[in-house]
């Protein structure tokens, strides 16, 4: 799996952590964000409101098109259904 450049801020409830630990829960957060940032999750938590044409999508071929566009057409917007 390739390695990300992202900045993560990791809060702890104990005061000492030991480096392992805290490199493994790194790598455990940077799997979870991995596989929830796939274009299919992020297609399946969005739906596309289009004002223009009175018609709400929640196709995944439909959204991941909108996700693509640099800029959406005036009154399109994105919803994210969570």
């Amino acid at each position: 799996m390739p390695r990300t450049n992202r900045d993560l801020l990791v809060l702890l409830k104990q005061e000492v952590m030991t480096e392992k630990a805290m490199e493994q829960q790194v790598l455990f957060l940077h799997d979870l964000l991995f596989m929830v940032e796939k274009s299919n999750w992020v297609a399946a938590a969005h739906e596309v409101i289009n004002i223009n044409k009175s018609k709400i999508s929640n196709k995944s071929v439909v959204v991941k098109k909108a996700l693509k566009e640099s800029s959406l057409k005036p009154f399109v917007f994105l919803n994210n259904l969570n």
